[in-house]
């Protein structure tokens, strides 16, 4: 026998012994003492708290990105709840309200499932930007424009960013929801109030018992969690809590309020909802207040504030202060969104209000299902 094939023999007799490697998702494969799945399965999982790391896909020098669910199954059966955060890397309140949520629920007063997945987008998390930031280039789309509407879509085609959301849809959403909230804020340099996204009939009632501050009626963006939930039967909103890239404690206190409300109002937890907040302003109406000119935008009107056409909204100075340009309310409207940083370019959005128009198609109770989703741009 030769040296060589000595040797060979001797490693392959090594490798043998060796505990064999977990390959991605395989049985037994865990990341700080949590499960990784490849789907979610939620016939597997028994009653009480289970920690998970979903495994989407490759990242761009060969290993995983993870997504975090945690499952919280009731004692008594009940509707499956999906409740998300974090498909846009900059905006992180939602993920509070989930932590804060899930540490308080007991399973044994729980009739159903949460499914709460604190952190949609892993690498927009990771380089705290508002997209899917997975290449080199430093380039990103933006994950709540790619989800499918096609139930039996698997997230097997197109580029990382659109197989990233198919899979979400896939492995999270698709199969496991009766009812969902998407949790958002206003992405860096803007802020909202508590402001609620509204398609259907059904999807108002979930905003009511959040009792934000607006509710905004429209048919919705083609490819966002809400509105590819909605078009598969699935009652869905978005739920804007505020600014980016901070816990703000008043803000996810109003967020977990609410999501409690609404796990009330369908038979999940015992007791009354809260309904101490005012109720909702509704809009169907979105005006943008851009600027005319770059510089310093100086707003001049606060969240929830109500306007009269012609009232001055801000103002843009030159870099000695000077008044540039004077922004005034196009229409009567409230106050729904505004910019924090002050560094304003041409076109760049300074107000947003909200209105009501009777003539639209979307109507107190919802939309209907002839007025579908605008295409992304």
């Amino acid at each position: 026998m030769s040296r060589s094939f000595r040797s060979f023999a001797l490693a392959a007799t090594l490798f043998a012994a060796l505990p064999a490697l977990a390959l991605p998702a395989e049985p037994g494969d865990r990341i700080d003492g949590s499960a990784v799945i490849e789907t979610l399965d939620l016939s597997t999982l028994p009653a009480g708290k289970t920690r998970l790391w979903l495994r989407v896909d490759d990242n761009d020098v060969g290993q995983g990105y993870y997504v975090p669910i945690v499952v919280v199954k009731g004692a008594q059966p009940g509707p499956r709840f999906l409740l998300t955060a974090g498909i846009h890397g900059d905006e992180l309140n939602g993920i509070g309200v989930i932590h804060q949520l899930v540490e308080g629920l007991d399973p044994a007063m729980l009739k159903g499932t949460l499914i709460a997945v604190p952190g949609l987008n892993a690498p927009g998390l990771r380089n705290s930007t508002r997209a899917f930031t997975g290449g080199h280039n430093g380039a990103g789309d933006n994950l709540n424009r790619l989800i499918p509407r096609d139930p039996h879509e698997h997230g097997a085609e197109g580029n990382a960013a659109q197989r990233y959301a198919g899979r979400l849809w896939s492995c999270i959403f698709i199969g496991n929801t009766d009812f969902a909230i998407d949790l958002h804020t206003q992405s860096r340099g803007g802020t909202y109030p508590a402001y609620v996204f509204v398609a259907t009939p059904a999807a108002k009632r979930i905003a009511m018992m959040l009792r934000p501050d607006s509710i905004y009626v429209n048919a919705g963006i083609d490819g966002a969690v809400e509105d590819m939930l909605n078009a598969n039967a699935i009652p869905a909103v978005t739920y804007e809590l505020g600014g980016a890239e901070v816990f703000d404690r008043a803000m996810i206190a109003r967020g977990l309020r609410g999501v409690r409300n609404v796990m009330i109002d369908r038979g999940m937890l015992p007791g009354k909802p809260s309904l101490s907040d005012p109720e909702p302003f509704l809009g169907n109406v979105v005006t943008n207040v851009d600027s005319p000119r770059g510089g310093w935008a100086q707003v001049r009107v606060m969240l929830n504030q109500m306007v009269k056409k012609g009232d001055v909204l801000a103002i843009v100075t030159d870099p000695f202060g000077r008044t540039v340009a004077t922004l005034t309310a196009p229409l009567d409207g409230r106050v729904a969104g505004m910019g924090t940083d002050p560094r304003t370019q041409p076109g760049d959005m300074v107000v947003r209000l909200l209105s009501w128009d009777d003539r639209l198609p979307c109507k107190r109770d919802g939309c209907p299902p002839t007025v579908t989703p605008v295409k992304a741009r």
